[in-house]
């Protein structure tokens, strides 16, 4: 199918499902919080823009840029909901399996739409 109106596809299915696994008790709020920001926005034409779309907007609502920020984890006051890592984000675990997860829905979704 041809990328047109009427095959745009919203930032917001990349979330859905959620993994079965998280880093940190943060971890998911950022997930949530990630999709609703991302829930009106087109997915991107391109692999890399979807990318650098999910980096950016992590970067804004964590206050962290995985890629030049080394730390393993953070803590978020936003993010925080009860329990002994409430409100702690797991950067290794955005870097090493929550972001290429996203990535690789957004890439199979932009196949899909080819």
């Amino acid at each position: 199918m041809a990328r047109d109106d009427a095959a745009v596809v919203k930032m917001a299915e990349l979330f859905d499902p959620e993994p079965e696994r998280w880093g940190l008790r943060g971890d998911p709020h950022v997930w949530r919080a990630l999709r609703d920001h991302l829930s009106g926005t087109d997915i991107p034409a391109s692999f890399d823009e979807a990318v650098s779309l999910l980096r950016v907007t992590f970067g804004e609502l964590v206050g962290v840029d995985l890629v030049t920020n080394a730390r393993s984890s953070v803590y978020h006051e936003q993010f925080a909901h009860g329990g002994m890592s409430s409100g702690m984000v797991d950067l290794d675990n955005w870097r090493d399996s929550l972001l290429p997860l996203l990535a690789e829905r957004a890439r199979e979704l932009q196949e899909s739409l080819a």
